[in-house]
């Protein structure tokens, strides 16, 4: 299945300062899980000054407890970056093959 995730970050004073904290181990993950087809792509979500206020992810994963157990490991879950998730069940556009 594929899903659209949009993960908020808090929006604390601290907030920023927690995502930089675990940013390069997030990155690290998320490439890891893109080599092994997970994640389509992601990205940050820029507030209208271009700061960093959450993320967006396009996602595989055989089921949502999948896509859970994802979420519940990357660092800016468990470092408390992203605080509230929304999930997509999304079908893709193959653009490549048009």
């Amino acid at each position: 299945m594929e899903f659209l995730v949009i993960a908020h970050d808090g929006t604390d004073e601290g907030a920023l300062e927690r995502r930089m904290k675990v940013r390069e181990e997030h990155l690290v993950h998320a490439r890891r899980m893109k080599q092994q087809g997970h994640i389509v792509e992601g990205g940050a979500l820029l507030d209208p000054e271009g700061n960093m206020i959450g993320s967006t992810l396009f996602a595989r994963f055989d089921t949502v407890e999948d896509l859970h157990r994802y979420l519940g490991n990357d660092p800016y879950t468990t470092g408390q970056v992203w605080l509230r998730t929304e999930i997509y069940p999304i079908k893709l556009a193959k653009l490549d093959d048009l």
